[in-house]
């Protein structure tokens, strides 16, 4: 139902938006959003805590302190943070986003951001959400890795490295998917085989997924083919398997 309403203002669900007439600034388009991330062309700002960034954000996004005093309820990031980031250019193309259509985070901030004289600001308000259904990857820091582990005991961990690479070590309970057995397209090579053998969760598509390898480029990869298998929460570490130790 939700996507039905999303499209009847859109040609597919790629170039929906929520279409909020309260809303103070533009809303943009997953389409938009990538081809955005793909020129670097707007500044990309995860308006969550850092927490929720750290364990799982859009790669190439930002994030800034909460501004002071404000309750969880009412979380905001804070104007001043962003004015450092960007340096006070306040003519730098913004866009924002958060946790999706029923999340306040990204309009509260961009209200504060207009009211401060940022004049180009936009929010992708579909937010983490329909990023990740729509098949989108997303990145995981390296301070978020052992709170995963201590607290979510259900989440998988993947490691794309060789199977003679992951034969000499790996994170506990790891599973092995190697990235140079890993095609593009739905249902073929290595990831159809991890779906029939249970390497990938299948009982349950919105298990946290964690990539990692040798290298963040391979991880990315394979995370983004996990995340087209119509898997919802996955996302890669840029890092490598020492430093995801580390992290630990």
């Amino acid at each position: 139902m939700f996507f039905a309403i999303l499209l009847l203002s859109a040609a597919d669900v790629f170039t929906a938006t929520l279409a909020d007439a309260s809303a103070k600034t533009p809303e943009i388009s997953t389409q938009e959003l990538r081809e955005i991330l793909a020129s670097k062309s707007a500044t990309v700002l995860d308006s969550r805590p850092r927490a929720e960034y750290a364990v799982s954000h859009i790669p190439g996004a930002l994030n800034v302190a909460a501004k002071p005093g404000m309750a969880a309820s009412a979380y905001v990031s804070d104007v001043a943070e962003v004015g450092r980031l960007l340096q006070d250019r306040k003519q730098t193309p913004l866009v924002l986003y958060c946790n999706g259509p029923f999340c306040g985070k990204s309009k509260r901030l961009s209200e504060e951001l207009a009211a401060a004289g940022y004049t180009s600001v936009r929010r992708y308000q579909l937010g983490i959400p329909v990023w990740r259904a729509l098949g989108g990857v997303t990145q995981i820091e390296a301070d978020a890795i052992e709170r995963v582990m201590r607290e979510d005991r259900t989440a998988v961990f993947i490691d794309v490295r060789s199977a003679d690479e992951f034969a000499r070590g790996s994170v506990q309970g790891a599973r092995n998917i190697p990235r140079a057995l890993v095609l593009q397209g739905k249902d073929v090579g290595e990831l159809k085989k991890a779906k029939d053998d249970n390497r990938l969760p299948n009982t349950d598509h919105n298990t946290r997924i964690v990539v990692f390898g040798s290298s963040g480029d391979d991880a990315r990869f394979v995370g983004e083919q996990i995340a087209r298998e119509a898997f919802h929460n996955v996302a890669y570490f840029a890092g490598t398997l020492r430093d995801l130790q580390e992290a630990r």
